[in-house]
């Protein structure tokens, strides 16, 4: 499976984004899909994650209710609506697929994925 990130670019504070993880070589609809980010300097750390028939999504404290995660199977792809963005909110954004089932404990540990896409770069200005 590869997946490859877009949508990113350079923005205000407040402004919307939609970044796409579009994957190919698989089946999508396989896989629970998670969005992390990575700030210069920081840690990665986990964003959302939605299970693959969307019936459970989660969010991380500082991005919930901000942000939206969501997927259509059809076109192999998952989305990632963000509003209201924050200079916080600047890094590289990475989407990964995750071949076991995603659960409350585990949707926001890097290493339980299995594939990973390259970053898009969010950059929000004050």
């Amino acid at each position: 499976v590869q997946l490859q990130a877009s949508g990113g670019g350079l923005v205000q504070t407040g402004d919307s984004l939609t970044l796409s993880c579009v994957a190919s070589g698989g089946f999508a609809s396989g896989f629970a899909m998670g969005w992390f980010r990575q700030a210069p300097g920081m840690e990665r750390e986990a964003v959302a994650a939605i299970s693959r028939a969307a019936h459970r999504r989660y969010y991380s404290d500082p991005v919930k209710g901000r942000f939206t995660v969501f997927r259509d199977n059809a076109k192999n792809t998952v989305y990632l609506r963000m509003n209201n963005l924050e200079p916080g909110d600047t890094a590289v954004y990475y989407c990964a697929a995750k071949a076991s089932v995603l659960m409350p404990e585990t949707w926001s540990r890097g290493n339980s994925y299995n594939y990973w896409g390259r970053g898009t770069q969010v950059t929000v200005s004050s």
